[in-house]
């Protein structure tokens, strides 16, 4: 059967009806084209956001007084200025973890100042026995620590007021050390916590 030569069309060309997308088409692609920008954009925020990389700064200082008070306030008494960082001990440098896993160390380091008498009340326990902290005594502080500690501190340690101060609570299990500075009412405090 022969077919007439217009309806072969040239060699190379596509039939009228094949070249048209229908309007249906046409639209979802704009749909999917204008809402997919904003979409992407948001993706890659995000992703750039928490992917960890080496230009990424570790665990910012905190201020905030609530957590400290909390956990610590019944044994050193009210604080009334504080900065620290909590963060944990196990993740890489700039990682982005913000829930600690099953079995996370988390690091509580920092200095607060306490009311005035503060210190004075808490070293002056005869049962705690604070005897001047050895000069190793304080652990090295995080850089980001390193400008709200007083290089002059008379630093006081006891281990029986950590005893008494790390016990198990709520928290999990802790453990750490706490210095005081009568002369500034400063606490430096250095715990671990361990989640399991």
């Amino acid at each position: 059967m022969d077919v007439p030569r217009e309806q072969l069309g040239q060699p190379g060309q596509r039939d009228e009806r094949e070249r048209q997308v229908p309007r249906g088409r046409v639209d979802r692609r704009r749909f999917l084209l204008i809402a997919g920008i904003p979409l992407l954009a948001v993706g890659a925020g995000t992703g750039y956001a928490v992917w960890p990389g080496p230009d990424r700064p570790g665990p910012q200082v905190r201020t905030d007084l609530e957590p400290l008070n909390t956990r610590f306030g019944p044994y050193v008494g009210t604080l009334v200025e504080a900065h620290w960082l909590g963060y944990d001990i196990d993740e890489p440098p700039g990682g982005s973890r913000t829930l600690p896993g099953p079995d996370s160390r988390i690091r509580l380091v920092g200095v607060a100042r306490l009311a005035p008498g503060g210190a004075a009340a808490v070293t002056g326990r005869a049962e705690c026995a604070f005897t001047p902290a050895p000069a190793s005594a304080p652990s090295e502080p995080p850089a980001p620590l390193v400008p709200h500690l007083p290089a002059s501190a008379a630093w006081q340690h006891s281990p029986q007021f950590d005893a008494h101060a790390n016990r198990e609570g709520a928290d999990g299990n802790q453990s750490g050390a706490y210095l005081f500075d009568t002369a500034r009412d400063l606490v430096r405090f250095d715990l671990l916590y361990f989640s399991t």
